[in-house]
């Protein structure tokens, strides 16, 4: 039986008459935190908003957990992604943030408001629930963009530079945090960095593009 939980075979991607992924294969197994480390412009954003569907690839195949996801929707592959921008929502307050990934599934009020507590608890973000996000640092805003990726379980979590935009100590405090989280949580994951010291932070395994 393969351990492989997500396969990239072959996937090529031009745009225009620029090549951003030229025939680029690899794979990761379950609850493995995978780290793709290169430079600006070297393709790997591309390469994770293909795995999420946002970019068709021009050729080559995505396969999630035996699952041949390279047509679906974003809406239905069963992952989550984590964006340099954090894409909150500020007239929310951090516990309806956490609280929404859980709501689109439908899942009953009991099991949203025990799975928001335990998510606001491994964040060390309780006691914070009430408070928008403009109440609270970089650092803790992070907190709560990973809390609202993990809260619905995905099979995979992508992160695309998730913490370029705090400073160095911060960054590395917490790339070790959220490796220990994900491990917890037993999430299999990919990390987008151009940081070196991120890279090794986080992962398991490290591709260098």
């Amino acid at each position: 039986m393969s351990t492989k939980f997500l396969e990239i075979k072959n996937i090529s991607k031009k745009f225009g008459n620029v090549i951003a992924l030229d025939n680029v294969s690899l794979s990761i197994s379950k609850s493995e935190l995978f780290s793709l480390l290169g430079s600006s412009g070297c393709g790997k954003s591309t390469l994770l908003r293909i795995i999420a569907g946002f970019e068709k690839p021009d050729s080559g195949s995505i396969i999630l957990d035996g699952e041949d996801i390279t047509n679906l929707p974003p809406h239905l592959r069963p992952l989550n992604m984590m964006f340099q921008n954090y894409a909150l929502f500020p007239h929310l307050n951090i516990s309806q943030n956490i609280e929404f990934g859980l709501k689109e599934e439908n899942l009953p009020k009991n099991e949203i408001l025990e799975r928001t507590r335990e998510i606001l608890n491994l964040l060390e973000l309780t006691g914070l629930e009430k408070r928008k996000i403009y109440e609270i640092s970089g650092g803790q805003q992070q907190r709560v963009a990973l809390a609202r990726a993990i809260a619905p379980k995905p099979s995979l979590l992508l992160m695309d530079e998730p913490l370029s935009s705090l400073d160095e100590e911060l960054r590395e405090q917490l790339a070790r945090e959220i490796r220990l989280i994900l491990k917890q949580e037993n999430v299999s994951a990919i990390l987008v960095t151009h940081d070196q010291n991120e890279a090794f932070a986080v992962g398991d395994h490290i591709c260098v593009m």
